[in-house]
C-alpha cells in the first residue's frame, strides 16, 4: 500500500481561537500567550508580561489532568465512545501502547471533524477542537518526496527513514485489515473516494505525536495541549521545565534564575542528549548551536560467510548495529550486537535445537557449554575470558570497517547528489540535511581515527570500548 494524493478534509483554527479554547478548558496561564512564529512555521509560546527571577512567579502554565492525552486517558475516553472503543479493540495489542492508543484517538478526532453531521462518529471532546490548531508536521522527513529523501544518502537518517516508512506502512495496513469489517470504518475510511482515509493521514497523526509527545513525570509519554506549542532550546537556553504537580496537573515552570521579558519566547528542551539525526527525524530541524552530531546509529550485517549467520540472526535481541557517541573527548560506541558478530564456534559459541516439554523445538544459545538467554548482555560473558583483548580488537576492526564504509557512501552521495541550491526555495529542510552531513562526517572521521589508535596500541587503549 502506498501514499495517495487525497486526505481527510481538515479546517484549522486561528491563534485567537486557541486562547479562547484554553480559557474554556481552564488552562491557567501566568503572563503567557501563543503567537504565530515569525517564519510562519507553526506557533510558539511567548511572555506577555515580564517575569523577574526574584519574583515568586515560577508557574507559567497549568493544564488540568483530563486534558493530558496518555494511554490511560485514551481508554477512559473509550468508556463513553463506542467508535473509539471498537477501533482500539480491533487493532489488538497495538492499542495497549501509548503511541498506538494516542494515534488512533487523534485519527478519530480528525474523522469526527471531517464527517457529515448526519454520519458523525466518535464523541466530541476538548481534543476534537484542539486538533484543529495542530496541522501535520510536513517538515518531518516522513513527508519528503523520493527525490528529497535521496539527499539523506550516506547519513544515518537514510536507514532510519526507510525503516520508519516501512513501519508506518505496516501499521496502516494493520489498521485497514483490522477495521474493514466495522461498518462505519468501511464507510468513512476505506470505501473508494477522495475523502477517505489515506496513508497521508496516518503519517499526519504520527507526526503530531512524534514531534509533540513529552515524557511527563508520573504519566509517561503523553501529549499536553498548549504546553506542546513550546519550541526546543537546549542547555542554558532552555527557559522552562515541564512537570507534574501534586494534583496531577501538567505544569510549565520557569527555570530558576531566568528572567523572562515581554515578547521573549518560552522554550523547553526536547532532550539535550538527542543527536542531530534524531532531532531532524523527530522534529524536522537541527539546532543552529549544534556543532557535533552527538550520536548516530549505524546498521551492521553478519557476514554471509559466517556459518552461524542464520542462528545469530534468529536469536539476536538487540538492534542489528551500534551507536557512536561523543564521550570525554573521544568517540565511544555501544551495541551488544557487535559482540555477536565477532565471535564464532571456535571461540565457544554454540547453538542447539532442543525439544521443549510441550514437544516444540526451540533454538538455544550456549557459551562454552553454558546456556545463556538471548536477551543477556553477551559482552558480560566475553569480558571475563582470557581472549577478551582479542575480542575487543575484532570488535574495533569491525566498527572501523563499517565506519569507513559509511564515510565512503557519504562522500559518493555528496559528489553525485544535486546541488542543495536547487531545493532552496521549494524545500526548506535542505539546510538541515547539509548540516547533518557535515556533523555526522565529523563524528565518523573522529571515530575512525580513535579506532585506528586502539588497533595500533591495543594493550593500553582498549579499556574504553563500549562502556
Amino acid at each position: 500500500m502506498s501514499a495517495v494524493d487525497y486526505t481527510m478534509r481538515r479546517e484549522y483554527l486561528s491563534t485567537i481561537e486557541l486562547e479562547k479554547w484554553a480559557n474554556l478548558n481552564e488552562i491557567q496561564r501566568n503572563g503567557i500567550c501563543i503567537e504565530t512564529a515569525e517564519d510562519d512555521r507553526g506557533k510558539r509560546i511567548v511572555a506577555s508580561s515580564k517575569v523577574e527571577s526574584s519574583q515568586n512567579q515560577d508557574l507559567l502554565i497549568t493544564v488540568p489532568p483530563h486534558l493530558i492525552l496518555s494511554l490511560e486517558t485514551v481508554w477512559v475516553y473509550a468508556k463513553s465512545d463506542r467508535h473509539l472503543l471498537e477501533v482500539l479493540e480491533a487493532v489488538g495489542d497495538y492499542s495497549r501502547t501509548a503511541r498506538g492508543a494516542i494515534l488512533i484517538f487523534l485519527l478519530l478526532q480528525i474523522t469526527h471533524n471531517a464527517s457529515a453531521e448526519s454520519d458523525r462518529v466518535s464523541v466530541s471532546s476538548p481534543w476534537t477542537q484542539y486538533i484543529r490548531f495542530v496541522p501535520p508536521e510536513e517538515n518531518l522527513p516522513t513527508f519528503w518526496s523520493e527525490d528529497q529523501r535521496a539527499l539523506t544518502a550516506g547519513t544515518s537518517l537514510e536507514a532510519a527513514l526507510d525503516a520508519k516508512l516501512r513501519s508506518l506502512e505496516r501499521e496502516f495496513i494493520h489498521l485497514s485489515d483490522s477495521t474493514s469489517s466495522i461498518g462505519w470504518c468501511q464507510r468513512q475510511w476505506w470505501d473508494t473516494g477522495t475523502d477517505g482515509l489515506s496513508f497521508y493521514d496516518w503519517k499526519a497523526v504520527d507526526s503530531m505525536y512524534r514531534s509533540r509527545a513529552l515524557d511527563l513525570p508520573g504519566t509517561g509519554h503523553a501529549m499536553i495541549p498548549y504546553i506542546d506549542m513550546a519550541s526546543h532550546a537546549s542547555g542554558d537556553d532552555t527557559v522552562a521545565l515541564y512537570e507534574t504537580d501534586a494534583d496531577g496537573n501538567a505544569v510549565l515552570i520557569r527555570r530558576e534564575g531566568r528572567t523572562v521579558n515581554v515578547g521573549d519566547e518560552v522554550t523547553i528542551t526536547y532532550g539535550d542528549d538527542k543527536g542531530a539525526c534524531e532531532m531532524l527525524f523527530s522534529y524536522g530541524f537541527i539546532e543552529d548551536s549544534m556543532t557535533f552530531a552527538r550520536g548516530l546509529f549505524l546498521d551492521l550485517e553478519i557476514p554471509d560467510d559466517d556459518p552461524l549467520k542464520l542462528a545469530k540472526t534468529s536469536i539476536a535481541r538487540s538492534p542489528p548495529g551500534f551507536k557512536l557517541f561523543e564521550s570525554g573527548g573521544f568517540v565511544n560506541w555501544d551495541g551488544d550486537f557487535v559482540w555477536l558478530v565477532c565471535v564464532n564456534e571456535e571461540d565457544g559459541l554454540d547453538f542447539r535445537l532442543l525439544q521443549t516439554i510441550d514437544g516444540e523445538r526451540e533454538l538455544k544459545v550456549f557459551w562454552k557449554d553454558q546456556e545463556i538467554s538471548p536477551s543477556s548482555a553477551f559482552r558480560d560473558f566475553l569480558q571475563v575470558e582470557q581472549l577478551w583483548d582479542v575480542f575487543q580488537l575484532r570488535a574495533v576492526a569491525t566498527l572501523q570497517s563499517r565506519v569507513e564504509q559509511q564515510l565512503l557512501a557519504l562522500e559518493r552521495a555528496k559528489a553525485s547528489s544535486p546541488s542543495m541550491k536547487e531545493f532552496h526555495q521549494a524545500f526548506y529542510p535542505h539546510l538541515n540535511i547539509t548540516k547533518l552531513r557535515d556533523l555526522e562526517e565529523k563524528l565518523m572521521v573522529q571515530a575512525y581515527e580513535d579506532f585506528e589508535h586502539k588497533v595500533c596500541t591495543p594493550r593500553t587503549s582498549l579499556t574504553w570500548i563500549s562502556d
